[in-house]
């Protein structure tokens, strides 16, 4: 009877336990919940922040509207210093010869008309002797043909001995102009060469002022025609190219000013914008070309940062400071709907902001132009005063 009664108070015993068990089982399932909730939501309010009363009170949090300002477009753009066509120049000879001088060094100012270079060949006596030559050939062959006119009117001589001379003037006329433009072509004037001015050396000048950017000869190297002896460059009138964003190309036209500082120098110059380019380059950049004010002494192909003033247009703008700068974009706070606020301590109510992405363009007089997402509401909502120190808060609690 005894072992009967224990039996049945172990399996009391047992009984209760279990249910003891199942209880606190039942307990932990809500905190699982609890703590998985937890969890997700910094995913899905990770652009969210919430200050407390006191918080918004000491950061002085103002909020206000984007409104349409009348701005004076700027776009920030980047370029180097470029050389006009015709301000560079190739100085070649059409006939070749062994360079027996040349005072040039890259970086030696030259004037126009400043000797360059000598230039030595046996070629260039043979050409000056077949000048002379031939103009004694014409003067020859002019006078048989004015005698032969003169018979001819007298009906002393027949009409084909007058053709014939006619025939013989022509032939000298025209070698006797080809060999004088050929001497041209190699720096001597032919008027005033004679049997006793006969050289074996021409002079090369500079056609243009300017400074030798490069030179390709020395004393005793033998120049074929055509070859690049030197090159020189005009920098009295130098080009700003700029590389203007695809997106921005509609806005920039002839005429408009262009502010620019080298990278070397500070100091602020202006240009003017003298062409767009057509052209979409693989960079999605449009080339504009610009008419550098005062650009003596500039080194083709420095770099350079400009501005080119747009012009005055009615743009959607916020304050700079309403404007934050988080991991490479641009962002706006706005304040949630009290209809999302929760009670803090105390029974206060916090604050909550969320950042919303933006676009922002062109800056002046403290605003910036933005490009806000159509369904956001930001009537009385964005946060002008205030932004940084909610984007601090926020990266705060990221980090905790």
């Amino acid at each position: 009877m005894k072992i009967q009664v224990k039996n049945i108070s172990s399996m009391a015993m047992v009984l209760i336990l279990a249910l003891f068990l199942s209880a606190c089982g039942n307990k932990k399932a809500p905190e699982s919940t609890e703590a998985a909730a937890t969890e997700t939501k910094p995913k899905e309010e990770e652009n969210n922040v919430e200050i407390s009363p006191e918080q918004y009170k000491s950061v002085g949090i103002i909020l206000g509207s984007p409104e349409m300002k009348s701005m004076s477009g700027v776009l920030k753009v980047n370029g180097f210093i470029d050389v006009p066509p015709q301000n560079l120049l190739s100085i070649t000879t059409q006939m070749g010869g062994i360079v027996r001088s040349s005072p040039l060094l890259p970086g030696t100012a030259v004037r126009k008309g400043q000797l360059v270079a000598v230039l030595e060949n046996q070629e260039y006596v043979q050409l000056q002797q077949d000048y002379l030559e031939s103009k004694s050939q014409l003067e020859l062959t002019d006078s048989e043909y004015k005698r032969q006119q003169t018979l001819a009117l007298q009906n002393v001589n027949a009409q084909k001995v007058l053709q014939q001379a006619k025939s013989q003037y022509q032939v000298a006329l025209a070698r006797e102009n080809a060999l004088k433009q050929r001497l041209r072509l190699i720096n001597i004037n032919p008027s005033s060469l004679t049997a006793g001015s006969i050289r074996s050396q021409v002079s090369i000048f500079s056609p243009i002022n300017g400074y030798v950017t490069k030179v390709n000869v020395n004393t005793g190297k033998f120049v074929n025609p055509n070859d690049v002896m030197f090159e020189i460059v005009d920098n009295s009138n130098l080009h700003v190219e700029l590389n203007v964003f695809e997106k921005d190309a509609a806005k920039v036209r002839k005429g408009q000013k262009v502010r620019f500082t080298l990278t070397n120098d500070d100091t602020e110059r202006t240009a003017v914008v003298q062409l767009v380019g057509g052209e979409i380059n693989t960079d999605k950049t449009v080339t504009v070309h610009a008419i550098a004010k005062g650009s003596t002494g500039f080194i083709p192909g420095t770099y350079l940062k400009a501005f080119i003033e747009t012009g005055s247009d009615k743009v959607l703008a916020l304050p700079e400071n309403a404007v934050v700068d988080f991991q490479g974009k641009k962002y706006i706070f706005i304040a949630v709907s009290a209809a999302k606020e929760t009670p803090a301590r105390g029974g206060a109510e916090a604050k909550h902001y969320e950042m919303i992405p933006v676009e922002a363009g062109v800056s002046d007089a403290g605003y910036v132009e933005v490009k806000i997402p159509a369904d956001t509401d930001t009537q009385g909502k964005v946060v002008m005063k205030g932004a940084y120190d909610l984007l601090s808060k926020m990266k705060n609690s990221e980090e905790e």
